[in-house]
């Protein structure tokens, strides 16, 4: 059983309260996510007006994240407390439970679900949701997540054919405008280890060819284009139902234009054109959480018995910076400021510190007798200067070394890489080891852990995702409308 800290409970209470207060809005721009995790890309598109229907995750961890941050009412019922709406197997999503699915959205009065009859899926005819979003799984497709998890044929891994049930659920439900994320490993990924098929031409071939009434487009994308300071490149496939493109068309949207000689979503304005250079150094995004106390006590090893953590903020937010956006309260929380929380210090011992301050005194470099062949540690920078950002969070903090400190990122520093605001709450455990976070291939275990870190490494970044939501707005505002 998930152990609620006061600060959680405070949360849940909070948005009890929010969910029964909610005046109706003339329209909800309705989403679902499949293979949501702990709900990054869910957050961005709420950040650009949409509203969660429906969610679908496997790992109980990232599913109660997800839960513990929504607080919107639908069908007269808290969305996280209606288990209509939302589903841990997507393997479980086809036959009774897909039409189950379908009756339900049409009983909630707020997002007006319905079918377009009279047309056809050729045409592009569909119902009036207005997105699905997923990323199924992508550990197998990684090179990092492969290597990791100890080589095997990613045509036994059965997280790699989720693409399938993601593209059957859209053929049912016929949303206006649908989005695949995964790594861009996909592109090069090969169904076996000796080679043999390729995965993404039968990837992309899913989703342009066995949904019919669609255009679709796909593009590599990198995180630092939408201001995340991340290098993070993801692919996205993006299909637009031909009956929106052309109302949104006569509207004379911008860029759109599926006529051009290209697949290049990005070019063909299916997705957002990327602005590099907005994102922020690490200093400005993690400055306010740096305690002075903390170096003292990993020189000293003078661990205090329970948890090392900072439990209020060591220095005020710089106004007008991203500091102070992630520290904003939204309106249902339950105190006028947001409380820190998840600043909690891994107690490394003094090989581990005396490794650390080596390499911030030294560009990086590790000491000869601290090298080993497993993946090499980097120190952050403070500021990217002439560069751009070259890292990416991934499920494992130990990656990185802290731009100022000996020691490895935080839950919320590694969660402020993603932009997730600081009032954004995790369930589960803070860690754990290899084997349970990454199961055993080989050996046909595939279940496994997904502590905080790793739903956070996994999560699709808030800012990039908050982007796509307001280019997808901006067509659904043209189209719906016209």
């Amino acid at each position: 059983m998930l152990e609620i800290t006061t600060t959680q409970e405070e949360i849940l209470k909070a948005g009890e309260l929010a969910a029964t207060s909610m005046v109706s809005r003339p329209r909800v721009y309705s989403m679902v996510d499949l293979f949501a995790g702990c709900g990054g890309l869910s957050l961005g598109f709420e950040n650009a007006a949409f509203t969660p229907v429906f969610v679908n995750e496997l790992h109980d961890d990232a599913l109660k994240t997800y839960l513990l941050n929504r607080h919107h009412e639908l069908g007269g019922m808290r969305f996280s407390d209606n288990p209509a709406l939302r589903c841990n197997d997507a393997h479980d999503l086809k036959d009774e439970r897909l039409e189950q699915m379908v009756a339900d959205f049409s009983s909630i009065r707020e997002i007006d679900f319905r079918f377009d009859r009279t047309a056809n899926e050729e045409s592009g005819g569909g119902s009036t949701l207005d997105v699905l979003t997923g990323g199924p799984p992508c550990q197998g497709y990684s090179g990092i997540g492969i290597r990791r998890s100890y080589a095997v044929d990613r045509k036994v891994i059965p997280s790699n054919h989720l693409y399938g049930r993601m593209a059957e659920i859209i053929r049912r439900l016929r949303p206006r405008i649908f989005l695949f994320e995964n790594v861009r490993g996909l592109l090069n990924a090969k169904w076996t280890r000796e080679g043999g098929e390729p995965i993404w031409p039968e990837v992309l071939r899913e989703f342009k060819e066995h949904i019919p009434g669609y255009e679709v487009r796909w593009s590599l994308v990198h995180a630092k284009d939408y201001g995340v300071p991340q290098n993070r490149p993801r692919v996205l496939i993006v299909g637009i139902r031909k009956d929106i493109l052309a109302d949104a068309k006569k509207k004379g949207v911008e860029k759109l234009d599926d006529t051009a000689d290209t697949e290049d979503a990005v070019k063909c304005g299916f997705l957002p054109a990327g602005c590099p250079g907005e994102y922020p150094d690490l200093g400005e995004l993690l400055g306010d959480l740096l305690d002075d106390d903390v170096e003292g006590i990993l020189l000293n090893q003078s661990y205090p018995p329970g948890p090392f953590e900072t439990k209020s903020y060591p220095r005020a937010a710089k106004k007008g910076t991203i500091q102070e956006k992630l520290r904003k309260a939204p309106d249902w929380y339950p105190h006028r400021g947001v409380r820190l929380t998840e600043q909690e210090y891994s107690k490394h011992k003094w090989a581990v510190v005396d490794k650390f301050r080596y390499m911030l005194g030294h560009n990086g470099e590790i000491p000869e007798k601290y090298k080993t062949r497993k993946f090499s540690q980097r120190v952050l920078k403070e500021k990217w200067g002439n560069a751009e950002p070259n890292i990416t969070a991934t499920s494992l903090p130990d990656d990185y070394v802290h731009y100022r400190q000996p020691r490895i990122l935080t839950v919320r520093e590694w969660a402020r890489l993603q932009l997730f605001p600081d009032w954004y709450q995790f369930a589960g455990k803070r860690t754990t080891g290899g084997l349970r976070r990454a199961g055993k291939p080989t050996e046909g275990i595939f279940d496994r852990e997904v502590p905080k870190y790793t739903q956070i490494g996994n999560a699709v970044p808030v800012g990039l995702a908050e982007r796509v939501g307001k280019h997808f707005k901006m067509i659904l505002d043209a189209a719906v409308d016209a």
